[in-house]
């Protein structure tokens, strides 16, 4: 009885993925990263067909490029074909804590999955948490040679303009219209140190960062305008950039548009545990239809405003939610 009822567990589980070529063709691809690489996939598919030259960036998570747990073994086609480039967190400075230096054993691990996607022509782009004027500059300088564009953040919440390289490594005076001339770039997610919306973009167009990634909404209340993106666009030299918004997919936040208050006594089917690290944030069961929906698919969903702002892309973030629920 426990053999039929695991072959039919099997069963389940192939007709539940057989919409992509990502197979469990292997026992270490599990379900939650088969759902996880199917969501992004048709994410990105929606995404597209609304709006021509839409990227599509996913932040760690790298792991989804194979679907055999090895760096160079049977790369997931699909998946790669989907996104237009990846984001890794830490990969030199940051990983466990705050300036200091990720062990060159992740380091080594991180990389040979990073090339996969390198190596098809997308473009890596490396954020490392470092302060220390020595570790910033040794973060620049590993991220060149190892060919990706890399960021330094001062801090984790991502609430200021780093002073530190001044002038930005690699400024450059280029009109920016595609990732592959993108040579810096900067993540700035939370505005409490900005009066208001004109003065950050006031403080944006400032700099001469090739692309920025900013929220949707300034303070969680108020979108970016198609007029604001443009405007932020606009680099400080005469150049242009890209302008990217930040989108989670892998947690819920209660300061969002789509949240309901009666969720805390109520949950929906989708929606798990907070997150003990980041208040406000919860854990989402990020395969149900009803959760996906609320991400693309339809005029009131995440992707359909990042989109009707004028952004050029989305970098999506908790990717790797699929560790959770390993």
């Amino acid at each position: 009885m426990k053999n039929i009822l695991f072959i039919l567990l099997l069963f389940m589980i192939f007709i539940s993925c057989s919409k992509s070529e990502d197979i469990l063709l292997n026992p270490t691809d599990s379900f939650y990263r088969q759902e996880m690489r199917q969501f992004i996939i048709d994410l990105s598919q929606y995404s597209k067909s609304q709006k021509a030259g839409f990227k599509i960036i996913p932040q760690n998570g790298i792991q989804l490029f194979t679907i055999d747990g090895e760096s160079t073994s049977s790369p997931s086609q699909n998946y790669l074909n989907a996104i237009d480039g990846i984001s890794q967190e830490g990969l030199f400075y940051g990983y466990g804590n705050d300036d200091t230096a990720t062990p060159d054993t992740i380091s080594t691990n991180f990389k040979s999955y990073l090339n996969i996607s390198k190596n098809q022509g997308k473009p890596i782009l490396i954020t490392d948490y470092c302060t220390t004027v020595s570790n910033v500059s040794n973060s620049y300088f590993e991220n060149d040679q190892s060919g990706y564009v890399s960021f330094s953040a001062d801090q984790r919440f991502l609430t200021s303009i780093p002073t530190f390289p001044n002038p930005i490594f690699h400024q450059n005076n280029t009109v920016v219209n595609s990732l592959s001339n993108v040579k810096n770039f900067m993540l700035l997610l939370n505005f409490e140190n900005f009066s208001s919306k004109a003065d950050f973009i006031n403080a944006i167009t400032s700099t001469n960062y090739d692309l920025v990634v900013l929220d949707l909404y300034f303070r969680n209340s108020s979108e970016f305008t198609v007029a604001d993106i443009n405007q932020i666009r606009n680099k400080a030299n005469g150049g242009k950039r890209l302008v990217f918004s930040y989108a989670s997919i892998g947690e819920a936040e209660d300061y969002r548009y789509y949240w309901r208050y009666n969720w805390g006594s109520t949950p929906p089917i989708w929606l798990d545990a907070e997150n003990p690290y980041w208040p406000g944030n919860y854990k989402v069961r990020y395969w149900e239809p009803e959760w996906q929906q609320i991400i693309y698919g339809n005029d009131s969903s995440y992707m359909k405003k990042i989109i009707n702002a004028g952004f050029d892309g989305v970098y999506l973030d908790l990717v790797d939610a699929f560790w959770y629920y390993e």
